[in-house]
C-alpha cells in the first residue's frame, strides 16, 4: 500500500504538473566523483513474478540472520525478506482468482543471496476460517481496533542479546480512497531468528519514536538502519546502531544510535543534533531531504557511505548521495534510474527504493523499488503481478 505522506507528494507533484520526469541513461553517470553504471536485474525481478501463494507485495527489507550485514551473504546463510501489504492466491489466465487477499505484511526466508526460486520460502500466517492473515499484527498497550503495521527495516542483535528487531509502523485506515490512511504509532517487534519464517514468539513494545507536529506533518525512526559493529564486518566500527527516520512532506531524514545491548532501552538513544549527539529527541536535525519513506544507507569500498532512495518521495526517479561519515553531510542527489518504463498507465506509480548489501558482490548493489497503483484492485485484475519489487544493479567502477 502507498503511504499517505507518500501519497500528498504525488499529488502536489504530479497533479500540480511540477514534476517532470527525466529521461536518464542507466549507463556511464559521472557524478560527485563517482563513476557507475546501472542495468536492470531482470532475474531478481522475475524471481518475485509469482502466480500462486503470494503474489505481490511492497516493502521489501532484507535481514541476514547471521547478523553479517556489511557483505555478501554465503551460499548457506539464511535472510529474512519482509514485505508490507502482500497479496494471497493465485493468478490464472492473466488475472486474480476469487478468493485472492490483501494481508498487511508477509515475509520469505532466502537461502544464499541468488535469485534461485527454489531457495526462497514465502510465510503468512492463517485466520480461523482458514484465510491469510498477517504475520505481525498489533498488540501493544497503544493499539487501537482496526491498527495495522507497515513494516520497517530490521537486524539481528548480534552484540546484544540475539533478538531480531523489526520496526512496525502503526497504520489506520480512516476510509476507503487511494490514500485514505495514516501511520499513528511507532512499534518496536522482537523476535527469535531461529523460529524464522513462523514466528512463534512476537513481542511488540511501543517506542517514542513516533513525532508530530502542530502542523500535521509525521515522522517515524526505522526507515533504515546502519549496524556499525565488528560482528556485521562493518569498516571502521565503533560499535553502535544507526537507525534513520523520516519526517515531513519533504522527506526529511534524520539520525539516532544506540548500543546494541541498550537497543530497547529508549533512555539510552541518542540523537544527532547537527552537531553533536544529545539525549533529547527533540532537538534531532534533519540531515538530508527529499528522500522517501524507505531508504538504505552502507558502505562503499572507498569508505564512503551511500545512501539509496525514491527522489522525493514518490516519483520515477532513484537517486543516491554520498558522505564520509554517517551523519553527513550528505552530497546532492545523483539520479541513477528513470522508472517511467514501468508505468505502463497513468495510474502506476512507483515508490521506496532501497539497496540490499547481502546480495550485493564486490562494488555493486542490489536495488529494489515499488510499483503499485492508484486504482489497486481494478488494475490488478488486468495486471496481476504489477504489485511487485523490481530490481537493477548498481555497479561501481
Amino acid at each position: 500500500m502507498i503511504k499517505n505522506l507518500a501519497a500528498v507528494i504525488f499529488l502536489c507533484f504530479y497533479l500540480e504538473n511540477s514534476l517532470v520526469a527525466q529521461s536518464l541513461k542507466p549507463i556511464g553517470i559521472d557524478e560527485n566523483s563517482i563513476k557507475f553504471t546501472v542495468e536492470a536485474d531482470t532475474a531478481w525481478t522475475a524471481m518475485l513474478k509469482r502466480y500462486k501463494g503470494w503474489f505481490g507485495a511492497d516493502g521489501i527489507y532484507t535481514i541476514p540472520l547471521n547478523g553479517v550485514e556489511s557483505r555478501k551473504s554465503n551460499a548457506g546463510d539464511k535472510s529474512l525478506l519482509i514485505f508490507s501489504d502482500s497479496m494471497i492466491g493465485e493468478v490464472k489466465d492473466g488475472t486474480m482468482q476469487p478468493g485472492y487477499k490483501m494481508i498487511h505484511n508477509s515475509v520469505a526466508l532466502l537461502t544464499g543471496s541468488k535469485p534461485q526460486p527454489d531457495n526462497l520460502k514465502f510465510h503468512w500466517e492463517k485466520s480461523k476460517d482458514g484465510s491469510a492473515e498477517s504475520v505481525f499484527i498489533p498488540r501493544t498497550s497503544q493499539t487501537q481496533p482496526g491498527d495495522y503495521y507497515w513494516l520497517g527495516d530490521g537486524f539481528v542483535n548480534t552484540e546484544g542479546n540475539g533478538a531480531l528487531y523489526i520496526f512496525g509502523y502503526r497504520v489506520k485506515t480512516f476510509n476507503t480512497d487511494a490514500f485514505g490512511f495514516k501511520e499513528v504509532g511507532n512499534t518496536l517487534i522482537k523476535l527469535n531468528p531461529k523460529q524464522a519464517p513462523a514466528f512463534k514468539d512476537i513481542f511488540q513494545k511501543d517506542t517514542p519514536f513516533y513525532l508530530t507536529s502542530k502542523g500535521g506533518d509525521i515522522g517515524s525512526f526505522g526507515t533504515g538502519i546502519y549496524v556499525n559493529t565488528k560482528s556485521a564486518q562493518a569498516k571502521n566500527a565503533d560499535g553502535y546502531v544507526y537507525v534513520y527516520g523520516v519526517r515531513n512532506i519533504s522527506k526529511d531524514i534524520m539520525l539516532a544510535r544506540v548500543l546494541p545491548k541498550q537497543f530497547d532501552n529508549y533512555a539510552q538513544w541518542q540523537f544527532w543534533d547537527g552537531a553533536s549527539w544529545v539525549g533529547d529527541m527533540d532537538k534531532v536535525a534533519n540531515i538530508t531531504s527529499n528522500a522517501s519513506n524507505e531508504i538504505s544507507v552502507s558502505q562503499l569500498a572507498d569508505g564512503r557511505y551511500i545512501m539509496v532512495f525514491q527522489v522525493n518521495g514518490m516519483s520515477t526517479d532513484i537517486g543516491i548521495r554520498l558522505a564520509n561519515k554517517l551523519t553527513g553531510p550528505w552530497g546532492p542527489i545523483i539520479k541513477i534510474w528513470d522508472c517511467n518504463p514501468d508505468l505502463k498507465k497513468s495510474t502506476y506509480v512507483v515508490y521506496n527504493a532501497k539497496a540490499h548489501p547481502t546480495l550485493s558482490g564486490p562494488n555493486e548493489l542490489l536495488i529494489s523499488y515499488n510499483i503499485n497503483s492508484l486504482e489497486f484492485i481494478k488494475d490488478l485484475m488486468t495486471d496481476p503481478n504489477l504489485y511487485r519489487p523490481r530490481f537493477i544493479r548498481l555497479k561501481i567502477q
